[in-house]
Order: C-alpha cells, then sequence, then structure tokens
C-alpha cells in the first residue's frame, strides 16, 4: 500500500501563484493530479509517467507545470496564472504500473489517492 499525502495548498488572488507537492510512501509509477471543486465532477489536471512525460488538461496548459522527482518520490504542480475558476481541492494519484502519458488524466487507471489539498483563487 502507498500513502500519497500533499501539501503547499491555500488561497491566493487571480494571477497569482502556487506550488503543491505530493509525497508518496513508496515506489510508483504512473503520477497525476485531479480536482474537484464544490458540485462538479472530478477532473484530471495533469499527469506525468516514470520518464517524465507529461500531459495537461486543455484548461490549464501553459500555466501549470507538473514535474516530479523520481529520487524522493515526490510530484509537484506549479500554478501560474492562477483563474478563480482554478479553485477547488486538488488531488494527488499514483500508480505503481508504468501508464504510457496520454492515460494519465483518466481516474480509473490510478490504484492510490490522497486526501487532497485546497487551493482557492479569489478575484
Amino acid at each position: 500500500q502507498v500513502q500519497l499525502v500533499e501539501s503547499g495548498g491555500g488561497s491566493v488572488q487571480a494571477g497569482g501563484s502556487l506550488k503543491v507537492s505530493c509525497v508518496a510512501s513508496g515506489n510508483v509509477a504512473s503520477m497525476g493530479w485531479f480536482r474537484q471543486a464544490p458540485g462538479k465532477k472530478r477532473e484530471g489536471v495533469a499527469g506525468i509517467d516514470s520518464g517524465g512525460n507529461t500531459i495537461y488538461a486543455d484548461s490549464v496548459k501553459g500555466r501549470f507545470t507538473v514535474s516530479r522527482e523520481n529520487a524522493k518520490n515526490t510530484m509537484y504542480l506549479q500554478m501560474n496564472s492562477l483563474k478563480p475558476e482554478d479553485t477547488a481541492m486538488y488531488y494527488c494519484a499514483a500508480a505503481r504500473a508504468n501508464w504510457e502519458w496520454a492515460f494519465l488524466l483518466r481516474e480509473d487507471i490510478f490504484t492510490y489517492w490522497g486526501r487532497g489539498t485546497q487551493v482557492t483563487v479569489s478575484s
């Protein structure tokens, strides 16, 4: 069993930046960030495979950057030019299976989930 712990959420004004982190308690190959706003379905935000290949939701392309440090079992999400519509609970997800990057916005491929960290963007 792998535990995932997110950190780094908070409140920021529109146009600002935040960086959230996710630490895994064991080795994982596929990792992703998801978010869920009140009253909405959870959606994939960004994913990164073991080789560092990435995928992004159209809504965050050019503003968010996902990265990872395999030696530390840690994944990051740098969020710039934040908008009020980015307000959500952000969840880290991971799987031991090495999925191709194109699959990493799909919830069903991930085995392990964190409890989430809240990101609030005010206008």
